[in-house]
């Protein structure tokens, strides 16, 4: 994975709000690619979270896949 690609969470992760299949950006690669710094962002553009993740933790988006949109509940907001 590369800085700026689309990516899809693999597991939630409630602490900062997060569910399986949210989607993010790729904004810092670190090392040999193993972890990630990932940007989610609210539809206004308000950061959810800036989390350092594993290769695991994420994956490509295909290009056939469709996005969903869902609410946020209150405690995470």
């Amino acid at each position: 994975m590369q800085e700026l690609d689309t990516i899809v969470l693999a597991h939630g992760i409630p602490e900062h709000g997060l569910c399986k299949g949210d989607v993010g950006a790729v904004v810092h690669v670190y090392g040999d690619g193993r972890a990630l710094e990932v940007e989610f962002v609210t539809a206004d553009g308000k950061t959810q979270a800036l989390l350092t993740l594993t290769s695991e933790d994420v994956r490509p988006m295909a290009a056939t896949e469709i996005l969903h949109v869902r609410e946020l509940s209150q405690r995470a907001a």
